[in-house]
């Protein structure tokens, strides 16, 4: 397979089980033949954002090349999402499992389904910190660094890192 096309998603949880929500995501992404998972962050457990009467996130970003175009990624993770029990009521509100693509290739795409990059990610630290992890050399089409933006981040101490990609604990964690 030839795999013509890279792109970061993000990944989020708010409902139990959220690391599980996150791994049967995942695993679901290797599954696919026009997709190779190049890297992942760490995961991150995040205070949310807008709707904020919720439980915690877990946050991460991965690294993916692929052979399909953005429609067709974004209908994959539209899949994803519908598979892990993804119930779409509440704008920012709890999810089971939530995808997003944040970049693919270098391209701006402006379509009524779909707008790369992600329009809010320079504002969420639960997207760079984890984007930054795995990009940290990355400078956005406007020709402002990943780390510029961390530094413009007003929410940066709601992100605390919760595992690292090893599984390893990096902090006292458990599901209920």
């Amino acid at each position: 397979m030839i795999y013509k096309n890279h792109a970061f998603l993000s990944l989020g949880s708010n409902i139990e089980d959220r690391k599980e929500h996150l791994m049967n995501a995942i695993r679901t992404l290797e599954q696919d033949n026009h997709i190779k998972l190049v890297q992942q962050s760490s995961i991150y457990e995040t205070d949310p954002v807008g709707v904020t009467e919720q439980a915690p996130f877990l946050n991460m970003v991965v690294e993916l090349e692929t052979s399909y175009n953005a429609s067709e990624l974004l209908e994959k993770i539209k899949k994803i999402e519908q598979l892990g029990g993804r119930e779409r009521g509440i704008r920012w509100g709890p999810r089971t499992i939530d995808l997003d693509i944040l970049l693919y290739n270098s391209e701006n795409i402006n379509l009524e389904h779909l707008i790369v990059p992600h329009p809010r990610m320079t504002e969420r630290g639960f997207v760079l910190i984890p984007l930054q992890e795995i990009a940290p050399n990355l400078t956005f089409n406007d020709g402002v660094t990943i780390e510029e933006y961390i530094n413009q981040l007003t929410d940066k101490e709601g992100v605390r890192k919760w595992e690292s990609p090893s599984g390893e604990d990096a902090s006292e964690h458990s599901e209920s």
